[in-house]
């Protein structure tokens, strides 16, 4: 009788450390975080497929390409883009593509070409399109700067009939440009672009070298970064410059959807600069990421 009670306990703990193995083997490894294609521009023009590959293999679990022109992404077609990323088990969350603010003679033209633009994003399977600059005039003047908000507001209002996102991509300028003493450019276009129509994302690197706050931006206009760039000036948390674990803590109310690496100096190969930007996050115990 003890034989076969400790025999039966024996196959019940068996059976409890596959059944553990099992479910934890089927986790996902990682956190939810993205990579902006930028990061290795000069390898994925030579090589799109084997560049995919590699980021997948990383552990990113979606893309943010740089590279849409005349109705490809890196000169694949959307939906033959689309179908690399999946191969892969990643996907197409974002992309950063954009044309400057057009005078009354060119604005049909060019809301052509977002027509056009948008489309290609939908085939792609994106959520969010989002213009990474501006054109000089934007800094130059307020009404300048009015016409691009004016812009931005018409953009994403055809974005929205689509089912997509359009968003803006900030740099240090829109933080250390200020018109008549008082009007911080960045503020202005928060305060006058419609948010039904317009997200921000967020570039925390690019806002704090603007010599500005992230969180104070996340709690003077909460749940209008839907985005997040994380950088920093090389590989995330190598300089040691950014706060991110003040700047996480103020995730929620910044209203932060999705985070993406980007990497734009290295002190590696592009790949490992990558690799190690994304092992940070990971291993950082107050990044969570929304799923």
């Amino acid at each position: 009788m003890k034989t076969r009670t400790v025999s039966g306990i024996l196959m019940l703990l068996t059976a409890g450390l596959f059944l553990t193995f099992a479910f934890s083997s089927c986790k996902p490894k990682g956190k939810n975080i993205g990579l902006q294609l930028y990061s290795i521009r000069d390898s994925i023009r030579r090589d799109v497929p084997a560049a995919i590959e590699k980021v997948a293999k990383m552990g990113y679990k979606f893309v943010e390409p740089a590279g849409y022109a005349n109705g490809k992404f890196y000169g694949l077609t959307p939906e033959e883009f689309k179908a690399l990323c999946q191969k892969n088990g990643i996907y197409v969350l974002s992309s950063h593509t954009g044309r400057p603010a057009p005078d009354s003679a060119n604005w049909e033209a060019t809301m052509a070409w977002w027509d056009t633009c948008i489309a290609a994003h939908v085939a792609a399977g994106a959520k969010y399109i989002v213009q990474p600059s501006m054109g000089r005039d934007a800094y130059e003047s307020l009404e300048g700067l009015k016409k691009y908000c004016e812009y931005f507001n018409a953009v994403g209002e055809k974005c929205n009939k689509a089912g997509i996102r359009f968003g803006y991509h900030n740099h240090s300028r829109e933080f250390t440009t200020v018109f008549d003493s008082t009007i911080v450019l960045y503020d202005y276009m928060l305060q006058n672009i419609d948010p039904s129509k317009v997200f921000f994302q967020l570039d925390l690197y690019w806002c704090v070298e603007g010599g500005a706050d992230p969180v104070a931006y996340f709690n003077k206009y909460p749940g209008r970064f839907e985005l997040w760039h994380i950088k920093d000036e090389a590989e995330v948390g190598a300089s040691g410059k950014m706060d991110f674990a003040r700047i996480w803590a103020a995730a929620a109310v910044s209203g932060m959807k999705y985070g993406i690496v980007e990497v734009e100096k290295y002190n590696f190969d592009q790949f490992t600069s990558c690799q190690k930007s994304l092992e940070f996050l990971n291993n950082a115990e107050y990044v969570v990421m929304p799923q």
